[in-house]
């Protein structure tokens, strides 16, 4: 089955820029990130999600899984269990190994969804 391929532009527009601010992530309690060097990404009327390099993840809370989905702007997405003192967290973290170009910037960076970690900006 072919899948569509798209181009980012007015009627969905993507933008990747560097988080001017350190991002700190926390689950269970735990630092399991914490960097200088994070992505901001806008796209369309999403909330802005930020992007970590995996090298600054602690690499003890990622656990790969079996999951891939796909995005027509992004590509094939990957995930991670994230594990915490208070056990795994399937499928809480995601990442696209293999970006399409117009978002070739968030290789090598993982995405963390909210509702599993608390994740802060703050001044670096």
């Amino acid at each position: 089955m072919e899948r569509p391929v798209r181009t980012p532009g007015p009627d969905h527009p993507i933008t990747i820029e560097p988080t001017a601010s350190r991002v700190v992530v926390r689950a269970g309690g735990e630092v399991i990130a914490d960097t200088t060097r994070a992505l901001t990404l806008r796209e369309a009327d999403y909330p802005p999600v930020q992007y970590i390099p995996l090298e600054d993840v602690v690499g003890t809370a990622l656990r790969p899984t079996a999951t891939q989905t796909y995005c027509p702007y992004k590509g094939d997405a990957s995930y991670y269990a994230l594990t915490t003192a208070d056990g795994d967290v399937p499928d809480a973290v995601w990442t696209y190994e293999k970006p399409y170009e117009a978002v070739g910037e968030i290789a090598g960076h993982v995405a963390f969804y909210p509702q599993h970690v608390q994740l802060a900006v703050a001044d670096a």
